[in-house]
């Protein structure tokens, strides 16, 4: 940055939400994912202008789903351009993202979410890099709620993406795409248009170009800032209801590795139930939540009602045969769960004799 070349005026609100709200330090690294849409785009060059400033270590990651042969090659030529521009280093990560879904019969957008935040994750432990860059912008922050909300995602899940969340930012989610398109075309910065945005067999695409117009012009105009509003506030109530939870965990849960006669040992988790049927029912719901993500990496509505009545009914011996082999099971007043045969389907019964 030169006197003959000051910033512009996005670059100084990226700053600050990179150093105020973010939290980001002088000298960190970070990848940024690339897609070479307007929005990653406007990413890279925003930052790329406050690296002399900030003394930032960029890498840039382009994902190549396999799904467009046609568009991937030119994407991926010109996020390599920009980047030696740059003078910024880019790796090309290929995933099958038509292989996985079929494979764990998700549809093409799981599919392909997973597999690219798994590369890119991949890639920056790799790198060391402390952070991962995404450019979800405001914009995908509303269609994101309404997503969830006609899915019905809980409260954790209507606070919408998270601008610092397991080492990702997102640095954009404040602004708008029609500021990131003004910025790009104000300084002629070029970007590829992806044709699978335009696919209505996606329901995020339906979101966004039937269901949002319609809502702006037949209901509500100002419909956006009002998702936005709401997003806020729920995030705000889900940081208090987080660190409650982190409390309640570490008052009332117990984690041990336990020895087994074959010389093995197992992880097990105990609640005693006089304590966790006190908590608020609220919390009762996000303990089990966390114990199920963690032991298992999902957690399932009905499985956390049936623990609910399981904890509430406290029936000695009773227990659920959850995922994976997790067993819980009522055993001397507490609420014990275990993997008893290992990770993996099994149809035995923890109940001695």
């Amino acid at each position: 940055m030169t006197r003959g070349n000051p910033l512009p005026p996005l670059a100084h609100t990226l700053r600050r939400i990179l150093m105020d709200d973010i939290g980001l330090h002088q000298g960190d690294s970070i990848l940024i994912a690339v897609s070479a849409g307007p929005d990653s785009m406007a990413l890279l060059q925003l930052l790329a202008s406050l690296r002399p400033l900030l003394h930032m270590e960029l890498s840039v990651a382009y994902v190549d789903h396999g799904l467009r042969p046609h568009e991937s090659p030119q994407e991926w030529a010109l996020v390599q351009k920009t980047c030696k521009e740059l003078q910024i280093d880019s790796t090309r990560i290929e995933v099958d993202v038509a292989g996985e879904a079929a494979r764990q019969k998700l549809s093409l957008e799981h599919a392909a979410r997973n597999l690219r935040y798994h590369g890119l994750e991949q890639l920056r432990q790799a790198l060391s890099a402390d952070w991962l860059a995404l450019a979800h912008t405001a914009d995908d922050q509303v269609e994101e709620v309404l997503l969830r909300l006609m899915r019905g995602g809980s409260r954790k899940a209507l606070a919408g993406m998270r601008l610092v969340s397991h080492g990702r930012i997102r640095p954009l989610l404040q602004m708008s795409k029609k500021e990131l398109l003004a910025y790009l075309e104000e300084h002629n910065y070029p970007y590829c248009h992806d044709s699978s945005n335009d696919d209505f067999s996606f329901l995020r695409n339906r979101i966004r170009h039937h269901l949002l117009p319609l809502l702006e012009r037949k209901y509500d105009p100002g419909i956006r800032h009002a998702l936005l509003k709401s997003a806020d506030n729920l995030a705000a109530d889900e940081a208090l209801l987080e660190e409650l939870q982190q409390s309640a965990w570490q008052e009332h849960v117990r984690e041990e590795t336990i020895s087994d006669a074959d010389g093995g040992s197992r992880q097990m988790w105990t609640f005693a139930l006089s304590g966790f049927t006190a908590l608020a029912p609220a919390l009762q719901r996000r303990v089990l939540e966390r114990l199920l993500y963690t032991t298992q990496g999902a957690a399932e509505y009905e499985h956390i009602l049936a623990l609910l009545k399981l904890a509430a009914t406290g029936t000695q011996g009773k227990e659920l045969h959850l995922r994976q082999g997790l067993r819980a099971v009522v055993d001397k007043n507490a609420l014990v769960f275990s993997f008893p045969w290992g990770k993996g389907a099994s149809r035995r019964s923890c109940r001695k004799g």
